[in-house]
């Protein structure tokens, strides 16, 4: 079996890994072209790029697929199946035709729910009790192909869109090992998809970390959780940017949308909000490092009846 994989971000990586663990054979890897990163704007390789230099596999960064040039690249592998993993690009039909046994792609939600590409925030905003891995047949839908397999997973209210992320990589890295040798043998009947029953998630913006004190603690708590590590869920505390790392919603308590309520405990102030107390747990001012709220409080007690700007 050839394998051509296809993938970028860190959510690909452990695929990727499994694969050559188990012995198959994956011919090149395809993804993302070399971007800026981090302060000093340095040039960095995508996670894929560095886990496939390090299994001695040789890796592709076409800008596109489009071109023909590029194409016929692609088609020299002759791959039996493309693996897509979070690649960062739409595969044209053409492509996807190329494979006998089609490209494959690893979707962390249960779909038909969540297409799109932010499904892993979006379970968490949506305070879904479970979420999971589909490995779907790529066609030029938008997370519309029929489903290969399926394996869910519990969220934690303590799972961010980071750990979560990390969870749904190393589950759908072992269904697809578990499915790939089936499906190449024919024994694995895809099931088609209700299209009754799909919701659609859209792209995260840096604007929406910036909090609305005026929503209840609930929704405030689930997009902390969610917008971590990006973009962050962030409020502003004499002129500087002040990140919520870590909250929890507190049963009772009551204020104006944004006033700061003294608490005691590991949880050393709270926030009002529309309905209910965002208890801060973890905080990071602009330019510092992260610290608890305890610590943080003690550096500024001018914080103690004060209230934080919103909607």
């Amino acid at each position: 079996m050839r394998i051509v994989f296809m993938g970028t971000p860190e959510f690909a990586v452990a695929p990727l890994e499994y694969l050559v663990l188990n012995g198959l054979e994956v011919v090149a890897v395809y993804t993302q072209p070399d971007r800026e990163a981090g302060r000093g704007r340095a040039t960095a390789p995508p996670p894929v790029k560095i886990t496939a230099l390090k299994l001695g596999l040789p890796v592709r960064q076409p800008a596109n697929l489009k071109p023909p040039e590029e194409r016929a690249k692609l088609a020299e592998l002759k791959p039996d199946v493309i693996v897509v993993a979070a690649f960062g690009q739409i595969l044209s039909r053409t492509v996807l035709e190329l494979p006998p046994h089609g490209c494959l792609n690893i979707h962390p939600s249960l779909l038909p729910k969540h297409r799109g590409v932010a499904p892993v925030p979006a379970a968490i905003l949506n305070g879904d009790v479970f979420t999971g891995v589909s490995i779907m047949k790529l066609d030029t839908g938008v997370d519309t192909g029929p489903i290969l397999a399926r394996a869910q997973t519990p969220v934690s209210d303590w799972d961010t869109a980071g750990t979560l992320t990390e969870k749904l990589s190393r589950i759908g890295a072992h269904l697809l090992v578990e499915i790939l040798p089936r499906w190449i043998q024919g024994q694995v009947i895809p099931r088609q998809q209700d299209g009754a029953e799909a919701s659609y998630t859209n792209m995260i913006k840096k604007e929406d970390g910036e909090i609305d004190w005026t929503k209840p603690a609930l929704e405030i708590w689930r997009r902390v959780r969610a917008y971590q590590p990006w973009p962050g869920s962030y409020t502003s505390w004499q002129g500087k940017q002040l990140k919520i790392i870590e909250a929890a919603v507190l049963p009772d308590g009551a204020g104006n949308p944004g006033q700061i309520v003294p608490l005691t405990g590991e949880i050393a102030f709270g926030v009002a909000t529309g309905r209910g107390i965002l208890g801060i747990m973890r905080v990071q001012m602009e330019g510092k490092r992260v610290m608890s709220s305890g610590e943080f409080l003690r550096g500024q007690r001018q914080l103690l009846g004060a209230s934080l700007p919103g909607e």
